[in-house]
Order: structure tokens, then sequence, then C-alpha cells
């Protein structure tokens, strides 16, 4: 089996690519659904985000999200102790998952692939490129942000051109380039490898 890490920067358009591949056939598995399910139902995490961001994260219904954000996303270092938190947990339950697949390629969906360090469960890397306008308009109208919220979100992820350099892949998601035909091609590709 050939694992794919398929990740892009916010508003890609990761997600429909995923989708696309869903629809040839590669089963697709969302780190970042995953993670948020597993913030919610994996008792490790709750205690140990709990001892780092106090008992107020977590509530009757699950865990505060916007109370985890204001404060991870203005303080580098707590954004760094959450995501090793996280980020094993997920990694953990990623090889369980992938142990279960019988298909050809299975593919791991990943925003922050390489940030993650999640690049080394897989064999290949395929990143969706947009350009920055584009990201920037499309999650503001996905998530209801304002410009500034979505640049702060951004500063987070590794530079587009960072990811490209370091993909095997690039699929350009800029409105102009069929994806299907793309990802045919990729498809193609991968058959030689």
């Amino acid at each position: 089996m050939i694992t794919i890490g398929l990740t892009g920067g916010i508003g890609s358009g990761k997600s429909v690519v995923a989708s696309l591949l869903e629809v040839y056939g590669m089963p697709v598995y969302s780190a970042d659904e995953e993670s948020k399910r597993l913030l919610d139902t994996a008792p490790l995490i709750r205690e140990q985000l709990t001892a780092l961001l106090g008992g107020s994260v977590y509530g009757s219904d699950g865990l505060n999200r916007r109370l985890m954000a204001s404060l991870i996303f203005s303080d580098a270092k707590l954004l760094e102790q959450v995501n090793a938190v996280i980020h094993p947990e997920v990694g953990r339950h990623f090889r369980l998952w992938l142990e279960r697949q019988t298909t050809q390629y299975a593919v791991l969906e990943s925003a922050i692939l390489f940030e993650s360090n999640f690049n080394r469960y897989v064999d290949f890397c395929l990143m969706v490129y947009a350009p920055r306008a584009l990201r920037i308009g499309r999650t503001m109208t996905r998530d209801r942000a304002t410009e500034a919220e979505v640049l702060q979100r951004m500063q987070h992820q590794l530079p587009e051109e960072e990811k490209k350099e370091r993909a095997d892949y690039v699929i350009y998601n800029d409105e102009k380039k069929s994806l299907i035909f793309q990802i045919e091609t990729l498809l193609q590709f991968l058959r030689t490898i």
C-alpha cells in the first residue's frame, strides 16, 4: 500500500481534493476532523489539556474550542505544548486506521502535515496549492471569519512555497485548472512509482 500525505494551506481546497480521491477509491483519514473528535473523546488528551490550559477548557458539552483557540493562537509556546499533546494521539490513531485499510492507496489529509511531522507516516506528499487571496476569501466565507482571523491562523502554518518545495506533487486549485484532470494525471503518475 502506498500512503499519501495530502496537505495545503487553509482555504486551499485540500478537502475537495480528498473527496475526489475518495471517489477514485482511496480511503481518506482526515487528521483535522479526527483530532477534533479526539479532543472530545480521548481521556489522555482531556487530562493533559486540562492540566495545561486550566479546568475551564472543558465543560459538560466537551472542549471549549473558542477558549482554547484564544489561548493558543496568541501564545506560540502554548500552541507548541498543546500540539505536543494532540499530535502523538492523532498519529497513533492514524496508524491504527491504516492497519485496517486494504486498498492500493490510502490518504492522510492534514493541513499541518509537515508542521506536525505527520509526513513521517506517509510514502508520498501531495500538496494542494491556491493563491493567497483566493485562500483568504474562501476561508472568510466558509468560516464566517474576518480577514484578520484568517491571517492569524495562516501564521501558524508553513508558507505555501515551503510546502510546495517539500511536496512530491502539487495540484493547483486556482479555479483555472481542472481538478479532475489533475487528479487523473496524479493517478497515472502514482502507477509509475
